[in-house]
């Protein structure tokens, strides 16, 4: 791995999320409701930073995932990771470098949303540590999605879905006693409990466990789509 090939993905892909509106906007949408939500609305008996714990979930589910396959099945679609390949960027390095990115800028997003919540300290690093969590297995699926897909829209049709179901179904759980017995399975569910619990209580085994069956899952399912579709 050459670190300088890395940090040259990694700057390209900063650029281009600047020109690239509706990559940009899955950073920035939910940090920005959140603040709107969470300075504006104050019901009674509604629970601490509901609507922090709401859109830091859907953003996991989201974000992170529906980036990261646009970012690769984009690049595949034009030819431009081919070009890249081509120019002796391996593609450990180039998925690194790329990976890297949308981690770094979901990372600050999720240090937004502690700071929404008014975490501090080992709060805030436990809470921002949670939603990394979350992060790092939506860009894996995220990533297995972009590798198997041809292009964008065979992307997109994969990737809503995932997302929906990564997103909202935490949501529908709190208010469904059926569906959350489904909820409880998915990591981003798992991981709502855990932020939901800063200040309170630590992970819980079962959340712990969970999570580390679907982080082995999402892993072996990158595995296989990078093996048998590579990246070009």
């Amino acid at each position: 791995m050459d670190g300088r090939k890395i940090y040259a993905v990694w700057k390209k892909q900063v650029k281009d999320t600047l020109k690239n509106k509706v990559i940009l906007i899955q950073f920035v949408m939910f940090p920005l409701l959140t603040a709107v939500m969470q300075n504006t609305i104050d019901m009674q008996g509604m629970q601490d930073n509901f609507f922090v714990i709401l859109f830091a979930t859907m953003y996991i589910g989201m974000a992170p995932l529906t980036s990261m396959a646009a970012i690769i099945s984009e690049e595949k679609e034009c030819n431009t990771l081919r070009v890249l390949l081509m120019s002796n960027v391996k593609a450990g390095e180039y998925l690194l470098g790329t990976g890297g990115y949308v981690f770094m800028i979901c990372t600050i997003g999720a240090l937004f949303f502690g700071i929404m919540g008014n975490f501090r300290g080992e709060k805030l690093a436990g809470f921002v540590l949670a939603m990394c969590v979350g992060i790092v297995l939506s860009l894996l699926l995220g990533a297995a999605i972009g590798v198997r897909s041809r292009g964008q829209m065979a992307a997109t049709s994969i990737a809503v879905p995932v997302m929906m179901v990564l997103s909202f179904l935490p949501m529908l759980a709190a208010f469904n006693e059926k569906i959350a017995k489904v909820s409880k399975y998915i990591f981003s569910q798992q991981v709502s409990k855990i932020m939901e619990g800063i200040g309170t209580h630590g992970a819980g085994t079962e959340s712990m466990v969970i999570i580390g069956i679907n982080f082995f899952a999402v892993v072996l399912f990158f595995t296989f789509c990078y093996r048998r579709y590579g990246l070009e």
